[in-house]
């Protein structure tokens, strides 16, 4: 158990220091290259949800047990290479660098009065249409893209790397990735991604709750409203966003930086307008964005020290 949280520990600061070098084989590419194949193989005539049922097991078994082999075989050899590989596995499944430099790309031309790039660079993070967003929209899409992601890339692969170790989080990994790829309400996949897209709720229900709890508590604050109306208004809002999960995570940022979320987007010429979320305060700005990165930092520290905590008072109980 000791062995198993330093290699967690390990993971977070080698993500939150190098990230993911850009030049790395990176396991999500292999998972997302194999639901490709299996997608074209089997998302076709009947039964689609159970062969939705099978890619789910398919892809999220191969996961685990694959983390599962490295690890055991490495601890089986000795503790201190089980916890180096253990810490390489927890480490290239979590995001919270490539997060803050994805953002900070779309931050440097947006200060600098370069629209263009920065509608090109939002672009690369975002699903909606980017051309012609002024700086408060461009804003927008960089801090809803943190905020929701400090769960998916960051909080949530860590909660179950607390519970499981890397097989936990390469198997959460996989499920996001399927949700990603084949998770949508359309034609082609409104059947055959339903199982992997409720999976995906499930594993988010708890880390997206307490991560944006997390904000609230201690992230960064720049608002004038008093924190019991904050936290009301938070819960409420929440349940507003068309995920179960990600609302709590938007809501608790545009409460703690007074700030006015969701709204008019566009998804190929397609409109969609989604819900708002906090009290506009302010109008939204570049520094804005630096606040989402605040809060990405505070609630990924919070999220480690609670759960640091937890399992040191199981250890000590046990």
């Amino acid at each position: 158990m000791a062995s198993h949280m330093l290699a967690v520990t390990i993971g977070l600061l080698l993500d939150r220091l190098i990230g993911d070098p850009p030049n790395w084989p990176h396991p999500v590419r292999w998972i997302g290259t194999l639901i490709s194949k299996l997608t074209k193989l089997l998302n076709k005539g009947s039964y689609r949800k159970v062969k939705g049922l099978l890619l789910v097991l398919i892809i999220v078994g191969l996961s685990f047990s694959i983390a599962l082999v490295l690890v055991f075989t490495a601890y089986s050899v000795h503790i201190v290479l089980g916890i180096a590989v253990e810490s390489i596995l927890i480490a290239s499944g979590l995001a919270q660098k490539s997060l803050k430099v994805a953002a900070m790309e779309v931050h440097k031309p947006l200060i600098e009065g370069d629209l263009d790039t920065a509608r090109l660079k939002l672009s690369w993070i975002v699903g909606r249409d980017t051309e012609g967003l002024g700086e408060g929209e461009i804003t927008r899409g960089v801090v809803e893209t943190v905020s929701e992601n400090i769960s998916d890339g960051v909080t949530a692969p860590l909660f179950f790397a607390f519970l499981f170790g890397a097989p936990g989080l390469w198997a959460y990994k996989a499920i996001n990735t399927l949700d990603s790829m084949v998770g949508y309400k359309n034609e082609i996949f409104k059947d055959f991604g339903y199982v992997a897209a409720k999976l995906d709720d499930i594993a988010n229900y708890i880390p997206s709750r307490l991560t944006g709890l997390a904000i609230m508590l201690g992230g960064r604050k720049e608002t004038s409203l008093p924190f019991k109306h904050r936290m009301t208004r938070w819960l409420i809002d929440a349940k507003k966003h068309p995920s179960p999960n990600s609302g709590y995570l938007e809501a608790a940022t545009a409460y703690q930086l007074g700030i006015q979320l969701g709204g008019r987007n566009t998804y190929k010429g397609i409109v969609s307008n989604r819900a708002l979320m906090g009290s506009k305060e302010v109008s939204l700005s570049a520094r804005h964005i630096l606040g989402a990165i605040s809060h990405l930092h505070t609630a990924v520290l919070l999220f480690w020290f609670g759960m640091t905590v937890i399992g040191g008072l199981i250890l000590v109980v046990t």
